[in-house]
Formats: C-alpha cells, structure tokens, sequence
C-alpha cells in the first residue's frame, strides 16, 4: 500500500506478471516498451540475399553447417608457419575433403555455406551449385625444385606426377670383366609391367646399332648418339669388339634391353692371348675361356629375358644353330621352384621350364634375299635345325603380318618361324641417287627397283612385332623390375659357378 492508500501496480497483479515476462524474453534493442506494442511478441525480419542484379531473393532461415577443422601432424605443430609467396612449396600431402551435400534430398531445407576467400569475403552457395561427390585436392610438400622446373600448377600449387627418368645412354648390367654392376638398380621401380629383350650374335653383325633402333634411337640420326655404341670406323679397321660384357638400358615405357659382347669374338681371343691375361683356374686355355663367357651369356639371356634376338648378317652358320644355340640351352639354369609362402604365383605348374621367345634376324640381306622363293627355303632350314628345341621359335612374329609381301597368303610358309629380314642401312638421300634409273630421263628421275621397302619401314615394323610380343612369367612368382633385377643377379652368380659349364669346359680341354 502506498502513502496515498492505494496500491501500486508494479509490485502485484498483472502489471508484476508482465515485467517478468520482459525480463526473460527481452526485444530487440530498437522496440519501444512504452506503448500498446509492450504485449506484441517478435517476430524476427526475414533474411534476404542481395544478388549481382541488385534484386533481393529469400533464402529462409539458416543452418549451421558441422564445423572442419585441419589440423597439422603432431610432428609440425611446434614449427612457425611460413605464409605463401608465389607458387607454394609444400612439404607433406595436404588431403581436403568436401563432405557430399545433402540440400537435394527432400525433406531437407538446402543450406548455405560460405566459403571464405582470399581477401575473407563470404560467398553464398546456391542449390544445384555443389557437387555431389567428395572432392579430393592433393598437394605436394617438399617439391621446391620440381616447382621452379615449371612442373607446378600455378593455379592450385599442385605438383603434377612426373613421367620416369628417361636414361640418355647405356650402363654396364655385367662389366668385361664379368662382374655383377648394381648402377642399373636406380632406375628400376616396383611394378610388373615390363619387358626384357636380349641379343646375341657374332663380332660386327650390328647388335648394337639394332638394339639403339629398338630402343630410342631412329636410322636418322647420327651413330655417336646411339644410347648403345656402335662400332666407330677405327675399331673395324683394327677388326675390333665396341661391346664388353652386358649392357642395360630401359625405356620410359619399361621395356629392358640387354646388348650384350660378340660371342666366340676372335678379337677377345686375341685381347686374351696379346695381353697375358691371366684366366681364371678352371680353364687352361684362352679360347676354351670365350667360348664358356658366350655359352654363360647366353645361357643366362635365355633365363632372364622374355625375348632373345639372334642377329646374323649372312644365311646361315649352321654350327651356331646346331651347336651353340642347343649347347646354351642345354647349359640353362632350371626355373626357380615356388616356394611354399608364394602367394602371387599365377603362371606355369611347378616343375615346368621357362624357355624365352627367340627370333631370327637377317641383318645386311640382300635383294635376292627377299625373293619369295628363297625366303621358304630359310624358313625351312631354321625349322629344320631348331627341330629339337625347346626355345619358342616359331608362332610369335611373321613377316607376312606386316605387309611386307602384299601377294603371299599366310598359308604360303607351311613352317613358318620367327625369321625377319632387315636390308642394308643407308642414308635416304644418297640411296636414292645411287639407285636412280640411268635410262632415258624420264626413268632417271624414279628411284631404282630395290625389292623390298625401306631400311626405316622396316625397323619400324620390326620393333612393333617385338613390342608386341607376350610377356611371360620369368618365374614360379610374379617380379616386379626390382625382384627382376635381383632375380638376375642370382641367376648369373649362379651360371658362373656352374658345375654343368665346369663340366663342358673340361670336356672342351
């Protein structure tokens, strides 16, 4: 009660129940309180998206997305950050990740996420706009060096992945002194992709200058750039070998080529026997020594490769059939049995061999060569002669797949092996001249009758069937390069303490 005897509104009744309401639920700080307005609820405005046109468009009430946070490595919290300056340099992979929007699903309001900028501006995401699959932004660290070479996006700082190192020349697989070399192992990787190509063949038959063909090189360019070295005008005159031991080169499309010294080179012979070399204490005599290195080579060749290409430069030398090709096979080492934990074995049955696809090559053949005729009657000697074989000589190239002889049909050979014929190598342009007509002028001007197509047409068609040719499995396991390689190793540490070759080599003694 007040002084006046009446009583006060605002300690009791409706005034009081009305203060305490507006007391828990106060208005904005704009309402005026006094007035009809003090018992209105709020009703809050409406949130309005201004858009590019200056038209506003209701977006409906907001909501809150999952907060992401990016947290560095426990490793690298303690390290200052460093702010970006051009092209980011990175350390480690840095893996952001869009979670899948859910606004198109019904019965969910569509939501709108701000993105924040580089100068911190918010931008709205419209419905529709988003994408409906996890985003993946992978970046690099640590590729300061591959950023300056040009290999960085500028836009996102992602370091593209890199082809691999292309080799510029040969390195030694085996040295001459026919020492295992480890050079080749970083160039290797860990994948199972690959084919081994090997070659063989007598001193000056131009194994070299074809495996530089097959591998990197074209008939074009100059020899001193051949990744394998081809024998300089000096050697030949002094009827000297370039190759020593084994060398190894692989391509970018992981294709491993092995070129390899002359077998039964008279020029070793005579190295050994001018020089005093001392020889190792199992052979006696210095030719018996070359020819056990050539049966060693090529019975490890003939373990390790997926094709061994024979390279001869007249038709034909029956004891390198007969003798040595059926001596080196005999001398092979046996396919590594599967061991009792290989889980990854998915080729030949246990027991079986492993034997490489083999191809003839007639290097330097003449015109007459080409002659149909002539061409059955080399086919039908090499069957003949590797009859007894196991070797897969036959049923993996054909020269009549490359139309190289457009009016034979395929049933024309009835012992087709793989035989291919490559002509002489000479340069386009003076071959041309010294073939031209001398006849009246208007035959001058046509080049000559040649009787097959040109040195480079059929290189071309030569590597494709090589390339072409199926990868087996070179053991009970499937190898990866870098199994391959120490795969090698112990086959060749194995055929150099070979009791079967000790054995020959007494019998040859």
């Amino acid at each position: 009660m007040s002084e006046s005897g009446h009583s006060q509104p605002g300690m009791y009744g409706q005034g009081r129940r009305r203060r305490r309401r507006r007391d828990r639920d106060p208005g904005p700080p704009a309402q005026n309180l006094s007035g009809p307005s003090r018992d209105r609820d709020y009703v809050p405005r409406e949130r309005r998206v201004r858009i590019c046109d200056g038209s506003e468009e209701p977006t409906g009430p907001l909501l809150q997305k999952t907060p992401i946070i990016l947290a560095k490595p426990p490793g690298e919290r303690s390290k200052p950050s460093v702010p970006a300056s051009g092209a980011p340099s990175l350390e480690k992979p840095i893996m952001l990740i869009k979670t899948r929007d859910e606004g198109g699903k019904p019965g969910n309001p569509p939501d709108v996420a701000p993105s924040v900028s580089g100068a911190g501006t918010a931008k709205l995401e419209r419905e529709g706009q988003r994408p409906t699959q996890p985003v993946y932004q992978i970046q690099n660290r640590g590729m300061g060096s591959a950023a300056s070479g040009g290999a960085v996006d500028p836009v996102i700082g992602q370091t593209k992945l890199l082809p691999p190192e292309k080799m510029k020349h040969s390195i030694k697989l085996v040295d001459d002194q026919m020492n295992w070399c480890d050079s080749a192992m970083e160039y290797l990787r860990d994948q199972t992709d690959m084919l081994v190509v090997g070659v063989i063949g007598l001193q000056g038959t131009g194994k070299s200058t074809i495996m530089s063909l097959l591998s990197a090189n074209s008939p074009e360019e100059d020899q001193r750039a051949y990744v394998f070295r081809a024998q300089t005008q000096e050697i030949k005159e002094r009827a000297g070998n370039q190759s020593s031991g084994i060398d190894f080169y692989i391509t970018q499309e992981r294709v491993i080529f092995l070129d390899t010294q002359p077998i039964l080179s008279p020029s070793i012979l005579d190295h050994l026997i001018n020089n005093d070399r001392k020889l190792p204490p199992e052979y006696s005599l210095p030719h018996t020594y070359v020819e056990m290195q050539s049966l060693q080579i090529t019975a490890f060749l003939f373990t390790v490769c997926h094709v061994v290409i024979v390279i001869q430069d007249w038709f034909t030398d029956i004891n390198l059939y007969s003798r040595f090709l059926q001596t080196a096979e005999m001398l092979k080492p046996s396919t590594p049995s599967a061991s009792h934990d290989s889980t990854g074995s998915s080729g030949a049955d246990d027991g079986s061999e492993y034997y490489p696809h083999i191809v003839f090559l007639q290097n330097k053949a003449r015109r007459e060569e080409f002659c149909p005729r002539n061409l059955k009657k080399m086919h039908k000697a090499v069957d003949k002669l590797m009859a007894h074989s196991h070797l897969k000589y036959k049923g993996t190239l054909s020269m009549l797949d490359c139309n190289i002889f457009p009016g034979l049909n395929r049933d024309y050979l009835e012992t087709e092996v793989n035989l291919f014929l490559l002509p002489m190598m000479e340069n386009d342009g003076e071959d041309a001249l010294t073939r031209a007509g001398s006849g009246p002028p208007l035959f001058s001007l046509l080049p000559g009758y040649r009787g097959h197509p040109s040195f480079s047409s059929l290189v071309s068609k030569f590597r494709s069937q090589i390339l072409a040719m199926s990868r087996s499995q070179l053991s009970h396991t499937i190898l990866t390069e870098k199994n391959w390689f120490h795969y090698a190793a112990r086959i060749w540490d194995g055929v150099k303490k070979s009791s079967a070759l000790s054995e020959y080599s007494r019998l040859l003694s």
